[in-house]
């Protein structure tokens, strides 16, 4: 029995713990009143504990783990033109992703129209919690004043610019800083092996996570915006099963079905933790082991994180016509055009922290000049749609980076064609 267990991979045992949760959360929720031992001893401690304390340990490797990979992936490359051009690539699969993900959403939207018939509550908050945030900004800010506040905040892109001019004075010094080339090359296989451990203990995070979500999940909100998370489902659904597939057939003439059975445990960590940029560890290692070159997935996949958030531009653009629907509000086609642009752009700039996709609805919603009271509503049922978006956005970064991968032979077929993953040494 214990042979067999042990031959489970971490994969299944993400997806097992993830059922099991839910289930698990659902029997709680409708079958246990003591409040004692339903929320006190479960919910608030024991499955609160379980999973905020694994979303902490992979939060905390992300900002070593970028920062050690980015230097290590451009002070190891000998071809510096061709990581210029991986760059570039990259971000235009990125913008093409994000850009298809607001037409599918608008049009869809427009179709099921989520937010007809709804009543507004009298009610509004956030109404001054936001401020607009122009092209501008969004490009200065990914220059840091002070690096040290970036790597502290965890802010990706600041992040990402200032591992970028690390490594390429390493590549200019070389022998002169091969003590400092040693060193981030061997934290970088420190922070590798804290993940291979902390990963041992992913069900059990995943478990607590979705078990806390499902039994404190009260339905009875759920039910009169039932259109509007269906609408948002059904937009990631057609990336995840139709899009997604198509353009990593076009662009890599390999089986999609085979990347998403290496990419599910990525998968599952997203949609059970809401979260893009906790998973980043584990996408690394599931798009390692499927052949994807390690120097691209170490550049790309943070990069993805920043700006590849199609799931995000889906809550966006459905949000927004949700709004302008439950008001009888009718875009004419410049508002339509000035409602995509604010869209794109507050998806690039939307900060990776809890509920922030939340805080920048309600700042495109000041923007285009739409009522805010419906924030409140999305925000009592954004513990849903957040999977879905998590979800959304991590596929969609290990589609570009596979893609970027192969374009650029740094994608082994044989190894992404193997039924077992390939042994570590």
């Amino acid at each position: 029995m214990l042979n067999y267990l042990r031959k489970i991979s971490l994969g299944n045992w993400i997806l097992i713990a993830m059922i099991l949760g839910v289930l698990t959360g659902l029997f709680l929720n409708f079958h246990v009143e003591n409040h004692f031992i339903k929320n006190f001893i479960l919910m608030d401690n024991v499955f609160y504990l379980g999973g905020d304390l694994f979303i902490r340990l992979m939060k905390m490797l992300v900002v070593p783990l970028v920062f050690c990979s980015i230097i290590m992936s451009i002070a190891s490359v000998s071809d510096i033109r061709k990581l210029g051009t991986i760059g570039a690539r990259s971000i235009l699969f990125f913008m093409f992703t994000n850009i298809f993900s607001i037409f599918i959403a608008l049009v869809l939207g427009a179709i099921i129209k989520p937010g007809a018939g709804l009543t507004i509550p009298t009610s509004q908050i956030m109404s001054n919690s936001t401020t607009s945030v122009t092209l501008t900004d969004t490009i200065l800010n990914i220059f840091p004043e002070n690096p040290f506040n970036a790597l502290t905040n965890g802010e990706m892109l600041p992040i990402i610019l200032f591992g970028i001019l690390i490594g390429f004075i390493l590549i200019k010094l070389k022998d002169e800083t091969s003590t400092v080339y040693s060193l981030f090359d061997e934290l970088n296989h420190i922070v590798m092996k804290m993940t291979n451990l902390i990963m041992k203990i992913a069900p059990i995070g995943v478990f607590c996570m979705m078990a806390r979500t499902f039994g404190t999940l009260g339905f009875e909100s759920i039910l009169p915006l039932a259109k509007f998370i269906g609408c948002i489902i059904l937009v990631i659904a057609i990336q995840i099963f139709v899009f997604y597939p198509i353009i990593f057939i076009i662009f890599t003439r390999a089986n999609p079905l085979k990347f998403y059975r290496k990419f599910l445990p990525a998968m599952f960590f997203a949609f059970s933790s809401s979260s893009s940029n906790a998973p980043i560890p584990l996408s690394m290692e599931n798009l390692d082991e499927m052949g994807v070159s390690h120097d691209v997935s170490l550049f790309t996949i943070p990069l993805g994180s920043s700006l590849n958030k199609s799931g995000s531009a889906v809550f966006f653009s459905v949000g927004v016509l949700f709004a302008a629907q439950a008001y009888g509000i009718d875009f004419n086609t410049t508002a339509l055009l000035t409602a995509v642009i604010t869209i794109l752009m507050a998806t690039i700039s939307s900060p990776t922290v809890p509920m922030a996709s939340v805080f920048t609805l309600s700042m495109i919603f000041n923007i285009i000049g739409l009522p805010i009271a419906v924030i409140d509503l999305i925000t009592g049922i954004y513990a849903i749609i957040g999977m879905f978006n998590a979800l959304s956005n991590l596929t969609g970064n290990g589609i570009c980076t596979s893609i970027v991968a192969y374009q650029y032979k740094s994608f082994d077929m044989d190894t992404f064609n193997e039924k077992k993953k390939p042994e570590k040494t």
